[in-house]
């Protein structure tokens, strides 16, 4: 169900800091017309960090209802609080979710078997599918491969989004439970390598900006034509790169606003690129042909 290519898709505001719904329609019927496989409301992406209870319940509502079970909704619906994650998660099912994209528990540096049982518990208290996201670059720790593996054996658990940059780790998981749970990359610029090991797709950032071009490189994968997918995944590596130029979303939010999807606000802690930045991020997109 959560394969190929998916989209961490942005959440944009208005001049006065609040959610921008009309906008954020446009951007899903924009993915879905460029072959989006699967659209993830309030990912890291989508700046789920900065969204206050009621705005995330907009956002995955609004979402749901755009995207009108044409493609799947796979709701980020994570949290440092095991509870807290049941919660959002059990809500996100009720709005009409397809799944939900858990991230690994934040700040709190559980031990693994403190990873296993958060997940564990949440499996057991959702019945929907869920998708592991490893990111120990955003939460500190790092779900070890034998973690994963021991999760894929729950049944609700189909899913990895892997963001670890660790094609050693990435492997082994494959592996071992490839047949039990599906590996998708969480990082624009290994999604080749990752899909080459067997992993079933990505969770892009890149995507919100240039969603035919990353479906037409996975769906090269998928069909065996490897020389076109990596000619694609090679020429697109300058343009994943800028997307973290500085921290993301901004430097994604930025190049989709340049593009006139979306007006440029992010919440604080993040602030707009520095001038250098902004400069570089423009100079290769001109280079896509973006603006």
């Amino acid at each position: 169900m959560f394969r190929g290519s998916m989209v961490a898709i942005i959440t944009p505001f208005d001049g006065e800091g609040r959610f921008d719904e009309e906008r954020y329609r446009e951007l899903i019927e924009f993915q879905i017309e460029n072959g989006t496989d699967v659209i993830v409301p309030c990912g890291t992406t989508g700046e789920s960090a900065t969204l206050n209870y009621e705005e995330h319940d907009q956002v995955i509502r609004a979402c749901i209802e755009q995207v009108n079970k044409r493609v799947p909704v796979l709701a980020g619906t994570g949290s440092n609080a095991t509870q807290e994650a049941i919660d959002i998660s059990d809500h996100a099912k009720k709005m009409g979710a397809d799944g939900v994209l858990l991230v690994a528990p934040y700040y709190n540096k559980p031990t693994q078997e403190g990873l296993f049982q958060h997940y564990k518990k949440i499996a057991e208290s959702v019945a929907i599918p869920q998708v592991l996201y490893n990111v120990p670059g955003r939460t500190v720790v790092n779900m070890s491969a034998d973690t994963t593996i021991r999760l894929a054996e729950l049944p609700n658990v189909v899913a990895v989004k892997e963001a670890s940059g660790n094609l050693t780790q990435i492997s082994q998981i494959i592996a071992q439970a490839g047949d039990k749970i599906d590996v998708v990359s969480g990082d624009d610029f290994l999604t080749f390598p990752i899909m080459a090991c067997g992993g079933k797709g990505v969770i892009s950032v890149t995507a919100n900006i240039m969603p035919k071009e990353v479906k037409t490189m996975v769906a090269a994968v998928q069909d065996g034509r490897w020389e076109d997918a990596r000619a694609i995944h090679l020429k697109m590596l300058n343009i994943h790169q800028a997307m973290f130029i500085e921290s993301s979303p901004t430097p994604v939010k930025t190049a989709a606003a340049l593009m006139g999807k979306c007006e440029l606000h992010l919440r604080l802690p993040l602030v707009p690129l520095q001038p250098k930045s902004l400069e570089k991020l423009k100079t290769i997109m001109k280079q896509y042909d973006l603006i």
